[in-house]
C-alpha cells in the first residue's frame, strides 16, 4: 500500500496482470463484505426468530424485507451508473471527471435518501396492507420498516461510498468498516432484543445505528484517505453532464432492480395468503438463499469493475477474457452452493426456528429452487459486463421481460388455482428463460465489438 501526501493509495489497477488472479484479489473482499452486509438482516432474523417467535421473524423477514429490498435495490441499480463511469474514468486516468463524478454521486445519495426516506415513513402502513400482510403482523412490520426508512440516508450513503471505493479497485476498506459495524449490530441486537426485550423495535434500532456508523466511516475515507480523489462536503452538488451519464447507465439498471423487487413483492403478497407458517419459512429461506446471491452478486460487482476499468483503458481482449473467467468461477461456486443447501437445508432452517411445520415447508421450497441457482450466473455476469461496456437498455429489457414480467404473469395466471410449490417454481423457470436470451445477446454483442476494434 502506497501513501501520497498522507493519503493511502489503495486503488487496484486491474488493467494489468493475470486476469483470474486480479479478479480474485478484488472479489474476495467484496464477497466477505457482502457476507457481512447479509448478516445485518440475518442477525435480526435469527435473534427475533429465536427469542421473539415466528411472528416477529415474519415481521422482520417477510413483507418488510421485500419493501426494503425494493427501495435499496432501486438505488443500488442507480448507483451502478456512478460505479461504471468512475471505473472508466479511473482506468483512463481522468482525475477531473473522477472528482466531478464523486461529488455528483454523493449529492444524489443525499437527495434520494432524504426524499424517499420521508415518503417511506408516511406510506409504509398502506404498502403493507396492499401486500396482504396478516393483521397480527401489521404493527410490528410497519414499525420495522418505518425505522429503516428513517435511517435510509445512512444506508444509501454507505452503499454509494463503498461502491465508489470498489470502482477504483479498493474493495478492502468497505469490508473492514462493514465487519466492525456488523459486530456492533450483533451486540446491539442481543442487548436490545434479549436483555431489554424490545423485540422488533430493538432489531430495527440496532440496524439503523450500525449503518449510520458505516456511512460515517466510508465518507471519512473518501474525504481524507484516498489519493486518487478527495471528497469535500462543500463541493457536493449536481454536475449536469455527469448526472446525465450516470442516469443514462444507472436508471435502466435501477428500473431493472426495482422490477425484480416489485415481482418479489407480488410473489410475497401471493405467499402471504398461505399463512404465517409459509411466511416464516419464506423469511428463513430468504436468509439461507441470500448466501447464493451474496456470492453471485460479488462476482457481478467484480465483473462490472474489471470490465469497466479495462473498457476505459481500451483493453478489449481483457474485457472478453475477464468476463469469461468471472462466469466460470461464478457458475462453479453456485453449483457447489446448490448442492450444499439442498443437502443441509434442514439444519440451516433450525438456526432461525424450531417450528417443525415451518422447517418442512421451507425444505419443499429448497427442493424446488436450489438445484437451478447456477443458471442465474449467466444473467448476473453477462449483464454486469455489458453494463460496464455501456450496453444497458437491451440487457435491462431482457431481464425485465424474462425475469420480472414473466414472474408476474406466472403469479397471476398459475397461482390462483395452484399450490405454494407452484408459486415458488416461478423463480427457476424465469431464470432459465432469461439466461438463454442473455447468452444469445452477449454472444451477438461481443462479435460486434470485436469486429469494430479489429
Amino acid at each position: 500500500m502506497q501513501k501520497t501526501g498522507g493519503k493511502e493509495h489503495t486503488g487496484n489497477r486491474i488493467t494489468e496482470g493475470v486476469i483470474w488472479k486480479q479478479i480474485l484479489i478484488f472479489f474476495v473482499p467484496i464477497l466477505i463484505g457482502t457476507f457481512f452486509q447479509q448478516l445485518y438482516n440475518t442477525v435480526d432474523a435469527v435473534v427475533v426468530g429465536r427469542f421473539a417467535g415466528k411472528e416477529a421473524l415474519s415481521s422482520v423477514g417477510g413483507s418488510s424485507s421485500q419493501i426494503i429490498n425494493l427501495v435499496v435495490g432501486f438505488f443500488t441499480g442507480l448507483s451502478a451508473g456512478a460505479t461504471v463511469i468512475i471505473s472508466q474514468y479511473f482506468g483512463a486516468e481522468n482525475r477531473k471527471k473522477l472528482e466531478k463524478a464523486l461529488h455528483t454521486a454523493y449529492a444524489f445519495s443525499f437527495v434520494f435518501g432524504i426524499i424517499v426516506g420521508i415518503g417511506g415513513v408516511i406510506a409504509t402502513p398502506a404498502i403493507l396492507e396492499m401486500m396482504n400482510t396478516p393483521e397480527e403482523l401489521l404493527a410490528d412490520s410497519a414499525l420495522y420498516v418505518r425505522i429503516y426508512f428513517a435511517g435510509l440516508l445512512f444506508v444509501l450513503v454507505y452503499n454509494m461510498g463503498s461502491a465508489i471505493l470498489r470502482a477504483i479497485g479498493d474493495s478492502k476498506r468497505p469490508l473492514y468498516y462493514l465487519i466492525v459495524c456488523c459486530g456492533i449490530n450483533t451486540v446491539l441486537d442481543l442487548l436490545l432484543v434479549l436483555v431489554f426485550d424490545m423485540g422488533v423495535l430493538g432489531a430495527a434500532l440496532a440496524t439503523l445505528l450500525s449503518q449510520a456508523i458505516s456511512a460515517v466511516l466510508v465518507t471519512w475515507t473518501l474525504m481524507f484517505r484516498t489519493a486518487e480523489m478527495k471528497l469535500e462536503l462543500k463541493r457536493i452538488s449536481f454536475q449536469k453532464d455527469i448526472l446525465i451519464v450516470m442516469l443514462r447507465i444507472g436508471l435502466p439498471t435501477g428500473i431493472q432492480s426495482s422490477m425484480y423487487s416489485i415481482s418479489n413483492v407480488i410473489v410475497q403478497a401471493a405467499l402471504n395468503k398461505f399463512g404465517v407458517d409459509a411466511m416464516a419459512s419464506w423469511a428463513a429461506f430468504g436468509k439461507i438463499d441470500g448466501i447464493v446471491w451474496m456470492i453471485c452478486g460479488a462476482f457481478g460487482i467484480a465483473a462490472t469493475t474489471f470490465v469497466g476499468q479495462n473498457f476505459g483503458a481500451g483493453k478489449w481482449e481483457r474485457v472478453r477474457k475477464g468476463t469469461r473467467d468471472c462466469l466460470l468461477m461464478a457458475l462453479g461456486s453456485m453449483m457447489v452452493l446448490s448442492f450444499l443447501i439442498t443437502v443441509f437445508g434442514g439444519p440451516l432452517f433450525t438456526i432461525f426456528t424450531s417450528d417443525t411445520e415451518v422447517i418442512a415447508i421451507g425444505m419443499k421450497m429448497v427442493q424446488i429452487i436450489s438445484p437451478l441457482y447456477w443458471v442465474y450466473g449467466f444473467i448476473e455476469i453477462y449483464s454486469g459486463s455489458l453494463r460496464a461496456q455501456g450496453s444497458v437498455l437491451v440487457t435491462t429489457f431482457l431481464t425485465i421481460t424474462g425475469v420480472c414480467l414473466l414472474r408476474i404473469v406466472w403469479v397471476m395466471v398459475i397461482v390462483p388455482q395452484g399450490s405454494l410449490g407452484e408459486l415458488v417454481a416461478c423463480y427457476p423457470i424465469t431464470w432459465t428463460v432469461t439466461a438463454v436470451t442473455m447468452i444469445c445477446y452477449y454472444i451477438y454483442k461481443q462479435k460486434r465489438i470485436m469486429e469494430t476494434h479489429n
